[in-house]
């Protein structure tokens, strides 16, 4: 196959976060999970804009929960391409200890042999969309299964992914993040930083306001770059995100993508969030 078909194609969750015109330019299959908000399901990026949910998600009279696509449409997936031509697949996606999507895909892996290649990424949101991005680029050079994954490993070493929260509210209902638990009297005085490091959310402590925040976002920044790569992310918190890239402009690499966060990982974290992902220069 030409470097415009290559032979391996690369799959992923709508959790990585990619906008949808690197998703085209680099022919990645994305599979789109799912938010239950007061009993009705919602595709992400289709049946609900991250926009309304976020609008829309101080006043639900019940916090939305969230839910992986089946293995059974990840199956669906793996056989059309297949059956298209593909060699094989590498199918990347979030954190194993943060989500379920990661078994979903296993399950239907395990009807294809050798042919399907499932990776934990270890990260969320443009922390796996940047290793899905690499794969892409590196399936159209012609790279073989195993050199793609080798390449993985070696940059997910150089992947940070850092946020600070504006409540503690939405992660500590989620329960997915033990050290949340304990800290329910602090929900309306902290905002929360953390970090996701070998797929789990890691406390990094907290500040007491917004824009002291925003400054250790920007401090971090400085004391990371350079960067070949950076994501600013946010939960419907532009105005934030274009704050934090004035604050540290001098040393942004050439492009940024300002993303704002899927409802999947947005239902835990909750809005007005603000972080970023980053592959740090070799």
């Amino acid at each position: 196959m030409s470097k415009s078909n290559p032979p391996i194609a690369i799959v992923t969750d709508s959790t990585a976060d990619i906008p949808d015109e690197l998703l085209t330019k680099h022919d990645i299959y994305m599979v789109n999970n799912y938010v239950i908000i007061e009993g009705k399901s919602f595709e992400d990026r289709k049946d609900i804009s991250r926009e309304q949910f976020y609008n829309s998600l101080p006043t639900m009279r019940s916090f939305p929960t969230t839910a992986t696509a089946s293995s059974g449409t990840y199956q669906e997936l793996y056989e059309r391409l297949l059956s298209q031509g593909k060699e094989f697949i590498l199918s990347i996606h979030a954190s194993a200890r943060l989500s379920g999507i990661y078994n979903a895909a296993c399950a239907a892996a395990s009807a294809f042999a050798e042919r399907v290649k499932v990776i934990d990424s270890l990260s969320v949101s443009m922390g796996l969309g940047f290793q899905v991005i690499a794969a892409a680029e590196a399936a159209r050079e012609g790279a073989s299964l195993e050199a793609i994954v080798n390449k993985l490993v070696e940059l997910r070493k150089r992947i940070k992914l850092m946020a600070m929260l504006d409540t503690l509210e939405y992660i500590h209902r989620s329960g997915r993040v033990s050290w949340a638990k304990a800290r329910l009297g602090e929900l309306l005085r902290i905002k929360p930083f953390l970090e996701v490091l070998n797929g789990q959310v890691m406390s990094l402590g907290q500040t007491r306001t917004y824009q002291k925040g925003v400054s250790r976002l920007a401090e971090t920044l400085r004391h990371l770059s350079p960067f070949e790569k950076l994501a600013v992310l946010h939960t419907n918190a532009e105005d934030r995100a274009r704050q934090l890239i004035e604050q540290v402009r001098d040393i942004l690499p050439a492009q940024v993508f300002t993303v704002n966060v899927t409802t999947v990982i947005g239902s835990h974290v909750g809005p007005n969030g603000l972080g970023f992902a980053a592959i740090l220069k070799e």
